[in-house]
């Protein structure tokens, strides 16, 4: 049940999972109209369209937010060698700060290894939002970043406020979630649609039972705030960082709160701030679509494909044709649970973050079609980060108590859903219908949002690289140009390619030039293509 768009780097992916956002628009004219104009979010489009600035906040510190940049960290040695833990105190509340209700934020580094100079402190998420820093600085960046990054900087990962080891979001039990995720998602009746109404009902107010004192305040501007307080604790003038996937808006947005305070900042995988829920929604429900294509393609050329051996648009009708028989009756997998439509959807939806996962989605596709659905489930579970054990990850929990503030909800209703299905159809007919009743989860959640679309240009900044790829399933590569045309000193890398994000993907180019980039600060060309 993709409920939420999960964003993150293709080797935390792999590590784990992804998903897609959600987001509910109030179906007002405003918002129709917007949604028109930037339908196919294409490059000719005005970066950042009519959406106003992210404004910036004062240089100055506030006298109430003193004891927090100025605490002293207490560094202690934790998981594997090498590896140094911290917690970071910040406010719950930046507009009214309150010693009584504080948030204690979980921080890891690994120190800088070499014996050249050290720059300073390098930043890392991998996106999600609800992806944990600390895991990807501990099992991906920290021994894939090139050697001269390491060398030279501490390699520092925070868990966002909400996010797992930092006061985590918690919103239903393990065995409750395996039931929501398999809640029917292209309701055909009034009474499917009631029950997944209720599923969407349910999973607010299993939030708001279990942290209704946080969900309020988890949003990317208050993240962004914490990252300003790490900042200042590590004793560095600047924030240099790399954020994957969300982990890009995250970044964007604290160069346009902070340009005065931003370093070199690494986008890969780039958001555009400037577009509402159902246009991201949208237009990444395209991007599945064409990261489909491309696996329906090579697919048809192997000898174990098992959507046949005509073309993509064969591919992608035999797959729907598979979905609506698994809709009607699910595949036995071995164990009691069995794999649903929308179980089987997610398997597919989590292959399509990697090329890496191809070869694994036509065994798990063949074995489903003859019946046996484990393979798929597998991939589903990796998809929600559900051990073996039957235990979720707090990703699913966090990733729509971010989005759900962070802009208003991209559907009001069921009705608004039947309205605006067709154009969800239009960009993918293997997933739009599915993926626009995803959208709807925020239309019942328990908190206003306190955020809305905005342009991010930073104005002041140094270069910062954005980085798309072409064939994003995620992040569309229209909005790695979005982001880099409404920044002010964007400079757009772009990589010829499928999969999610960039960097520590296979290509030497974007990796020597990010390695570039970071160690003499000295950025690309605008324009700069690599495969």
């Amino acid at each position: 049940m993709n409920t939420r768009r999960l964003l993150r780097t293709s080797s935390a992916a792999c590590l784990a999972a992804a998903l897609l956002m959600s987001g509910c628009s109030s179906g007002d004219s405003d918002e129709d109209r917007n949604e028109k104009d930037n339908a196919d979010a294409s490059p000719s489009r005005t970066p950042g369209g009519n959406a106003p600035p992210l404004k910036a906040l004062p240089a100055d510190t506030p006298e109430e937010l003193k004891p927090y940049y100025e605490q002293k960290l207490k560094w202690r040695e934790c998981g594997t060698i090498g590896f140094e833990c911290t917690t970071l105190k910040v406010p719950l509340d930046y507009a009214k700060p309150d010693p009584e209700a504080e948030l204690k934020l979980a921080v890891s580094r690994k120190k800088a290894g070499g014996d050249g100079k050290r720059i300073g402190s390098l930043m890392v998420n991998p996106g999600g939002p609800g992806g944990s820093a600390i895991q990807y600085l501990q099992q991906a960046a920290a021994v894939g970043f090139p050697s001269e990054v390491r060398e030279r900087y501490d390699i520092v990962g925070m868990d966002p406020r909400g996010v797992a080891r930092s006061e985590p979001v918690e919103c239903l039990s393990d065995r409750e979630m395996d039931q929501f995720v398999t809640t029917d998602q292209t309701p055909d009746e009034e009474k499917e649609t009631d029950k997944l109404v209720s599923a969407y009902e349910d999973f607010a107010e299993g939030c708001e039972q279990r942290s209704s004192g946080l969900l309020g305040h988890v949003s990317t501007v208050e993240a962004a705030r914490d990252m300003d307080v790490l900042r200042s604790a590590l004793g560095d003038d600047k924030v240099s960082y790399y954020g994957a996937s969300y982990g890009t808006f995250l970044g964007a947005t604290y160069a346009g709160l902070y340009p005065q305070r931003t370093g070199r900042l690494v986008l890969d995988g780039a958001l555009d701030p400037s577009l509402s829920a159902r246009e991201v929604n949208r237009q990444q429900t395209g991007g599945f679509e064409t990261a489909f294509r491309a696996f329906a393609e090579d697919c048809v050329k192997q000898s174990d494909c098992p959507l046949g051996k005509k073309n993509a648009k064969d591919a992608g009708e035999r797959l729907s044709a598979f979905f609506k028989k698994v809709d009607a009756e699910p595949v036995p997998t071995g164990e009691s649970r069995k794999l649903t439509e929308s179980l089987a959807t997610t398997g597919v939806v989590q292959a399509m973050y990697s090329e890496v996962l191809w070869p694994d989605l036509r065994k798990a596709l063949t074995s489903a079609m003859k019946g046996q659905g484990g393979d798929l489930l597998a991939l589903s579970d990796s998809y929600y980060e559900r051990d073996s054990d039957g235990t979720y990850a707090n990703i699913m929990f966090a990733n729509p108590a971010v989005n759900c503030l962070d802009l208003p909800p991209a559907f009001s209703g069921p009705e608004d859903v039947k309205k605006g299905v067709e154009s969800f159809e239009k960009v993918s007919p293997v997933f739009g219908r599915g993926f626009a009743w995803a959208a709807l989860n925020c239309a019942y959640w328990p908190e206003k949002p306190t955020g809305k679309q905005h342009s991010i240009q930073a104005k002041g900044a140094p270069p910062i690289v954005v980085i798309g790829t072409t064939r994003d399933p995620a992040t569309p590569y229209a909005w790695a140009q979005g982001l880099a045309g409404q920044l002010s000193s964007g400079r757009l890398l772009t990589r010829e390619g499928d999969g999610h994000t960039a960097f520590m993907q296979g290509s030497e180019c974007v990796d020597s030039t990010v390695g570039d980039y970071l160690v003499s600060g000295k950025a690309p060309e605008d324009g700069k293509r690599c495969t």
